[in-house]
C-alpha cells in the first residue's frame, strides 16, 4: 500500500487505502470522518498511517 499523489487532500491516506480496496476516495474519506467522529484512536491510526506508509513512486 502507498499513500496516493493523485487523491491527497491532507497526506493520501484515504486516497491510497481508496486505491487498494477499489472504492472511490471521497466514500473513504466520508467514512473515516465518521469513524474519527466515534470513540476511539481514529486520528492516531492516521498520522500512524501517514508517517509509515510509504508515498506512492511518481509516475514518470
Amino acid at each position: 500500500m502507498y499513500r496516493s499523489r493523485d487523491h491527497r487532500i491532507l497526506a493520501g491516506v484515504c486516497g491510497g487505502l481508496a486505491d487498494k480496496m477499489g472504492l472511490p476516495p471521497t466514500l473513504v474519506r466520508v467514512l473515516w470522518l465518521i469513524l474519527s467522529l466515534l470513540p476511539g484512536p481514529m486520528w492516531v491510526l492516521y498520522v500512524a498511517m501517514w508517517l509509515l506508509v510509504p508515498e506512492e513512486p511518481r509516475k514518470y
